[in-house]
């Protein structure tokens, strides 16, 4: 049985003080203990929104990395510098990355290796765009993520991974990709694990969907069978929001 997990990307929003405060105001509220929470806070706030889950079962993840331990690599953050936080999980490969940062495939792959060295999961983000969508081209563009993403990376290894598909053009536009579309790429993604892993990959593997999801879209989406979350922008910085979401 999978377990559902929703994770609110913050993205660049949020200054500490902002950061404790929605924090406190998520930890006011009874949350769903059969659904893994998790929030992507910005670097800066790690370590303080670390302390302040201490005793809570929500997750801390961090939105990038770098593959290296260390070195000359001015502005960037290794795994082991996220590892001594407590960091649990790192967005990796987010379409927002891929296009300001030009993140390629094969660094998201050395990303997702590093991570996985360390002991942290990775939430691996694939999607195509409008234009690619519009011309029939999104399960290749989506399984050649997924395959390039998960190269030379072992099956016991994946299972503790997590997949979000995350179409480009549904992303902070408020558009949403039908519940019955974000199912079949979810299936779709699923499907291209399996083959290249095995059935028991397949079915362990959590697959969430991302967005423009909103409190009232996340009920139709997790009644989905392929649907094993979401992962979360805007909605997830209104505590209220963020609530509703879990307790779907």
């Amino acid at each position: 049985m999978r377990v559902p997990i929703i994770a609110g990307n913050w993205k660049m929003n949020n200054t500490i003080s902002e950061s404790l405060r929605l924090i406190d105001g998520i930890k006011k509220n009874k949350l769903n203990e059969e659904v893994e929470k998790v929030v992507a806070v910005p670097f800066t706030n790690l370590s303080e929104v670390k302390k302040v889950l201490e005793g809570t079962d929500i997750k801390l993840a961090a939105q990038n990395m770098h593959w290296e331990n260390k070195g000359a690599y001015t502005g960037e953050v290794s795994p082991l510098m996220l590892k001594e936080i407590g960091v649990d999980y790192c967005i990796i490969g987010h379409s927002e990355r891929r296009q300001y940062f030009n993140e390629t495939d094969e660094s998201v792959n050395k990303k997702i290796k590093s991570a996985l060295k360390y002991n942290i999961k990775p939430i691996l983000c694939v999607g195509e765009t409008l234009e690619e969508r519009e011309n029939g081209e999104e399960e290749t563009v989506v399984k050649e993520q997924v395959l390039k993403a998960l190269e030379g990376v072992d099956k016991d290894d994946v299972k503790d991974m997590v997949i979000a598909y995350e179409p480009i053009w549904a992303i902070g536009t408020g558009k949403t990709a039908s519940s019955d579309d974000a199912n079949h790429m979810c299936g779709f993604i699923r499907k291209t694990v399996g083959e290249k892993y095995d059935k028991d990959t397949k079915l362990s593997i959590r697959i969430q969907y991302g967005g423009s999801v909103k409190p009232n879209t996340i009920k139709e989406l997790m009644s989905k069978k392929e649907i094993d979350g979401a992962l979360v922008g805007g909605a997830s910085l209104v505590a209220e929001d963020f609530v509703k979401l879990v307790n779907f």
